[in-house]
């Protein structure tokens, strides 16, 4: 998702592994930021060890102390995290793009990016033993609007696995409400958004 010859920020760049890759297949320049110096001293010995010309290690919390970047990495965060991120970028354009993976709460990341101005343009999935993950490509609009459940749920991901996973999910979950009375309507609300996916699903399929 990574454009070729721009400028990369990888946010929360830990150990740099992936600025140097990035470095090294493609990218014009990459900061490497994190917001803590014990990554940061781990970035410029990985960027001294693969010899990284390109690559400059910056501390900074979030985008706060980034003045430019083409493309925005920020994987690896809660959602709400990565959208707090995104809110307090400073050289936002139409021509900015965000690479974004949350490790939890990909619903309130996908909601909290189409309320302020941006757009999903592909999402792809990764699996890492049993969990799954979602990975982001987004640009701002300026369209502000609002999601409905299903979309903030799946997005645009068309892997029928991953979708078959999230209906498995709220059907555990409208299970659990079934001791309970108070939430008889929701259980049933959670059961009808899992035959949606899942239909969904099998059309992908």
């Amino acid at each position: 998702m990574v454009r070729g010859g721009v400028t990369v920020c990888d946010v929360g760049t830990d150990h740099a592994l992936l600025a140097c890759y990035l470095a090294k297949n493609g990218a014009k320049e990459v900061i490497a930021s994190d917001i803590n110096d014990g990554p940061l001293e781990s970035a410029r010995r990985t960027v001294e060890q693969e010899g990284c010309t390109n690559v400059r290690v910056l501390k900074s919390d979030g985008l706060k102390q980034i003045d430019y970047a083409d493309d925005v990495i920020i994987c690896g965060m809660g959602g709400e995290l990565i959208a707090d991120i995104i809110a307090g970028c400073r050289f936002l354009t139409k021509d900015t793009r965000f690479i974004l993976q949350p490790m939890t709460k990909a619903e309130i990341l996908r909601r909290r990016l189409y309320e302020d101005g941006f757009e999903i343009l592909e999402e792809r999935t990764a699996y890492d033993g049993k969990r799954a993950y979602t990975v982001m490509h987004a640009a701002y609009t300026g369209d502000r609007r609002e999601v409905d459940e299903i979309f903030a749920l799946t997005g645009k991901v068309t892997d029928p696995k991953f979708l078959q996973r999230t209906a498995e999910k709220l059907l555990k979950n409208a299970s659990r409400m079934d001791n309970s009375d108070n939430f008889t309507e929701e259980a049933a609300k959670l059961r009808n958004m899992a035959e949606e996916i899942l239909r969904k699903a099998e059309m992908l399929s």
